[in-house]
C-alpha cells in the first residue's frame, strides 16, 4: 500500500518535548512578571537616595533576559527532545527491522529486546512469541507437503510401473496387473481423503453442536467390531454422557480414528488364550470452573518410550518410522486427531500404558460453555 510521505515520529515526538518546555517557560516567566508587577509602581518615584525603578525599567531590564531565557530553552527543549524520542522509539527500529526481515521469507529472526518489562518489551515478546508459532508452523507445511509428496508419488510410480509390464510383456497375466493396479489406486484414494480430511479438520469450525461422545464412542465401535473380531481384541465402552461443543462429523471421525488406531496397533498375539483389548471411557469434568467431556481409548500394545509416544501425531510416523506403502492405513490417523482436537479448542494427550500399550486422552469443552474466541 502506497501512502503519502509524512514527518516521522521522531520529529513530532521531538517538537512535542520541545513545545512543553516552552510552554512550560513561559507560563514560569508569566507567574514572576505578574508577582512582580505587584511590587513595581507604574510611575517614576524619587527618594533623597535616588529614583526607584518603574514598571518601564522593568520591561527594559526583563524582557530581553526572558526571551533570551525562552531561546535556551527552545533549543535544549529540541535537543533533549530529539534524544528522548530516539532512545525511546529505538526498540520499534528493532521491531521494523524484524519485521521487514520476515517479509522477506526470514523466520529465524527474533527481537529479544534487553532491559525490563514494559510495553515495548511486552510487544517484542509477543512480536517474538508469534514468530515461533509461525515458523513451527511452515516447516511443519514444508515437512507435510515433502511428505505427502512422497506418499502420492509411490502409487503413482508403481502405476507406471505396472502398465510398462502389461505394454512390454503381452504374455503376462493381466488379471494378477489389474488386481495390482486396484489395489494402489485404491490406497492412492484413500490417502487423498484422509489429506483432504485432515486439511478440512485444521480448520476452526464456525457452527458447533452439542454432541455426545458416549454415542459417538458406542457408534464407532459398532462400525469397527467386525475389524476387533478378526483380530480377536475385545472392545469396551464404558463411563457416563459427555457432551462435547463441536461438529459432529469431525468428533465421530476423532473417536473412530482413535478406536481403529488402538485395533490396528495392538499387541501381537502369542497364545491362542491371550487378552488383548481396546477400552473407550467418557465423562464430565470440571477443571478450575471449566467444564469439559473426556474422552480416555487405551489398548493393550507394545511398550511405549515417551519419546516414541511424542512423535505419533506426526503425518505418516509410526513412532519414529516412516509409515511405507505395505504397510495398512496412511499414518495420518492420529494427525486427523490432533488437527480436530485443535479446531476444536480441546487437548489432546498420548501417554505410554503401563505393561504396554497407549493410553491416548481427549479434553474438549462441554457443551453449554462459551467457546473461545
Amino acid at each position: 500500500m502506497t501512502r503519502p510521505a509524512g514527518t516521522s515520529v521522531r520529529v513530532r515526538l521531538t517538537i512535542s518535548y520541545a513545545a512543553v518546555v516552552v510552554v512550560t517557560g513561559v507560563v514560569l516567566l508569566g507567574v514572576v512578571w505578574l508577582f512582580l508587577l505587584r511590587y513595581v509602581p507604574a510611575e517614576q518615584i524619587s527618594l533623597q537616595s535616588g529614583s526607584v525603578p518603574n514598571r518601564t525599567d522593568l520591561v527594559r531590564a526583563f524582557v530581553p533576559r526572558a526571551v533570551t531565557a525562552l531561546v535556551v530553552l527552545l533549543v535544549a527543549g529540541l535537543l533533549g527532545g530529539w534524544v528522548l524520542a530516539g532512545r525511546v522509539l529505538a526498540p520499534l527500529a528493532r521491531l521494523r527491522t524484524a519485521a521487514r526481515l520476515v517479509g522477506t521469507g526470514s523466520l529465524a529472526h527474533r527481537v529479544r529486546l534487553p532491559g525490563r518489562d514494559d510495553e515495548f518489551r511486552q510487544l517484542a515478546d509477543a512480536f517474538d512469541t508469534m514468530l515461533d508459532r509461525l515458523e513451527a508452523h511452515v516447516e511443519a507445511q514444508e515437512r507435510f507437503a515433502a511428505n505427502a509428496s512422497h506418499e502420492l508419488r509411490t502409487p503413482l510410480a508403481i502405476t507406471r510401473t505396472v502398465l510398462e509390464v502389461a505394454r512390454d510383456d503381452p504374455d503376462h497375466d493381466h488379471a494378477a496387473l489389474l488386481d495390482r493396479l486396484l489395489s494402489v489406486n485404491t490406497r492412492a484414494v484413500d490417502l487423498t481423503e484422509a489429506l483432504l480430511l485432515l486439511s478440512r479438520a485444521g480448520r476452526r469450525p464456525s457452527a458447533r453442536a452439542s454432541v455426545d461422545l458416549s454415542l459417538a464412542a458406542e457408534e464407532a465401535t459398532e462400525a469397527l467390531l467386525p475389524l476387533a473380531e478378526a483380530r480377536r481384541i475385545a472392545l469396551e465402552v464404558t463411563g457416563t454422557t459427555a457432551h462435547a461443543l463441536g461438529v459432529p462429523a469431525l468428533l465421530l471421525q476423532l473417536v473412530t480414528n482413535l478406536v481403529h488406531n488402538a485395533i490396528v496397533h495392538n499387541a501381537e498375539p502369542t497364545a491362542p488364550g491371550d487378552r488383548r483389548s481396546v477400552r473407550v471411557t467418557t465423562a464430565t469434568e470440571v477443571l478450575h470452573g471449566e467444564a469439559a467431556a473426556i474422552l480416555v481409548v487405551e489398548n493393550t500394545g507394545p511398550v511405549l518410550a515417551p519419546g516414541l509416544v511424542a512423535t505419533l501425531t506426526e503425518p505418516f510416523q509410526r513412532g519414529t518410522a516412516r509409515v511405507h506403502q505395505d504397510q495398512a492405513g496412511a499414518g495420518l490417523g492420529l494427525a486427523i486427531v490432533d488437527a480436530v482436537v485443535r479446531a476444536h479448542e480441546g487437548v489432546l494427550r498420548l501417554d505410554p500404558r503401563a505393561g504396554g500399550g497407549l493410553v491416548v486422552t481427549v479434553r474438549l469443552p462441554a457443551a453449554g460453555a462459551p467457546p473461545s474466541r
